[in-house]
């Protein structure tokens, strides 16, 4: 690009990217709020509904890998306004569904639009933005995209209230519209001269591994499945991305290329996030079933308990450069992991009678340590990463990032349902005591996810954190 077109890419491009990821989290927040109100109508149990919201995520894992090739052949900008496209159609779809499989598969497509909007537009911010402009940049984008978690479950609520489910799923349309134009008349276009070409075997080895894994953890929890056909089922799926491990390795274009794992903060990252997310990644699901079938909420009541957590994320959002400044990224990701856990573990306190402050305390804390550490890894991981490995790097932590919120909202389900036993979800004591201890273990994992980051240096992310915070400093 020349230096103008890069001085408008500079301005308008953290808008672009933030208006889809508005459209998303906007989306996934009002169908978590809904969930019980599409049980109802589709005559299935919340917790079966649990399919809407993992095929999703899961779509989105398979297909993020295919997504770095697409752009690196295709161009950034064709490929991120197809992405938002296809969304949208696929928004429409889910809305006329008549049944649950058809809800489901309609949410597939959604999630492989989705799959090429989030990494694509990340990408190209990474590409357009130097390191020491990264954090800023990757913050100005996330601020604007959690007024869709602020304002999802609300909305969500209010539609559920006054309307339908179905409607829900339309409120896409304009946003889209919106994202098209801004998209259009702002997106880089960029590409590779000599795209690597598409490594197939990896995609089905790994596509079809992670698919099938993700399906025996969704069904496992409804005992589905005999234990035999589930351990054979296992062992298929492990083989599966064993090969794909194995085949990695010898490819010339691998579809994930493992050997950016060698970059020790990547590595730090990824892995580290994976388990993190996995705690948290069940939360969206289990809070709106703990407000509305625990404690008797309605469902706009519920979202309104939603917005503080979202509030809270922005406000971190504003001050995250500066607190990685001060403390550096070993310190912060430790102790901030250690904050979410715990306050996780307080949801166990939130039960028939509990006031509502002490509800919205838990969830302003929650929203304050979770943006921190989003901030925090999301920017970690590109620190040692050159530009020719951005996109892969890209790819690999977009589909690394599904896949530990999938798990988690699939372990959280499980865990549920588990103590939850035959008792059925109407039952409001006994759903609240088994949503606890889905709480419980959900943040004992998170505590655990945090001894990963004290493999961290002092030094580590500098190039990122103290160059954002010397501009600050000399009034840059």
């Amino acid at each position: 690009m020349n230096p103008i077109a890069t001085a408008s890419a500079k301005r308008y491009l953290p808008w672009v990217v933030a208006t889809t990821l508005f459209m998303e989290q906007l989306d996934s927040t009002v169908v978590n709020t809904a969930i019980p109100a599409m049980a109802a109508s589709l005559n299935v149990t919340p917790l079966s509904l649990k399919a809407v919201v993992t095929s999703y995520i899961l779509s989105l894992a398979v297909s993020i890998p295919v997504s770095g090739w697409m752009a690196d052949r295709f161009g950034t900008r064709r490929v991120f306004m197809t992405a938002i496209a296809i969304f949208t159609i696929a928004s429409v779809l889910c809305g006329l569904s008549v049944n649950s499989p058809m809800l489901v598969a309609s949410r597939l497509l959604q999630g492989f639009g989705a799959a090429m909007m989030m990494p694509v537009g990340r990408l190209t911010i990474v590409r357009t933005f130097p390191k020491n402009e990264l954090l800023a940049a990757m913050n100005f984008v996330i601020i604007p995209a959690l007024i869709g978690p602020l304002l999802g479950p609300t909305i969500g609520g209010l539609i559920v209230h006054w309307m339908t489910w179905r409607d829900i799923f339309f409120i896409n349309v304009p946003v889209a519209l919106v994202a098209l134009f801004l998209a259009h008349k702002h997106m880089p276009d960029y590409r590779e001269d000599n795209p690597r070409p598409l490594d197939f075997v990896g995609l089905v080895l790994f596509g079809t591994g992670i698919a099938l894994l993700s399906w025996l953890l969704e069904v496992f929890g409804e005992h589905k499945l005999d234990v035999t056909s589930a351990s054979v089922l296992l062992f298929i799926s492990c083989a599966l991305l064993a090969a794909y491990v194995w085949h990695a390795q010898d490819a010339e274009f691998p579809l994930l290329r493992l050997a950016l794992f060698k970059i020790r903060t990547f590595r730090v990252s990824v892995a580290g996030g994976f388990v993190t997310r996995i705690g948290v990644g069940g939360l969206p699901f289990l809070l709106p079933l703990l407000y509305q079938l625990g404690l008797g909420l309605p469902a706009w009541q519920s979202g309104l308990l939603m917005m503080p957590s979202a509030a809270a994320a922005m406000g971190m959002k504003a001050i995250a450069s500066r607190v990685l400044g001060r403390f550096g990224y070993r310190q912060v990701l430790t102790v901030n992991t250690l904050l979410i856990g715990v306050t996780i573990s307080m949801f166990t306190f939130v039960q028939q009678g509990t006031p509502l402050y002490v509800i919205v305390a838990i969830s302003l804390c929650l929203g304050f340590f979770n943006s921190l550490q989003f901030s925090s890894m999301n920017t970690i991981a590109y620190a040692d990463v050159d530009g020719s490995n951005s996109s892969m790097a890209s790819t690999i932590a977009s589909s690394m990032q599904q896949l530990s919120a999938s798990f988690g909202l699939a372990a959280g389900s499980l865990i549920t349902g588990w103590f939850l036993g035959d008792l059925p979800q109407s039952n409001r004591v006994a759903l609240t005591s088994a949503l606890h201890h889905a709480f419980i273990a959900l943040a004992v994992l998170t505590v655990l996810s945090s001894f990963t980051f004290w493999t961290l240096r002092k030094t580590d992310g500098e190039a990122i954190s103290h160059a954002k915070q010397k501009d600050e400093e000399s009034g840059d």
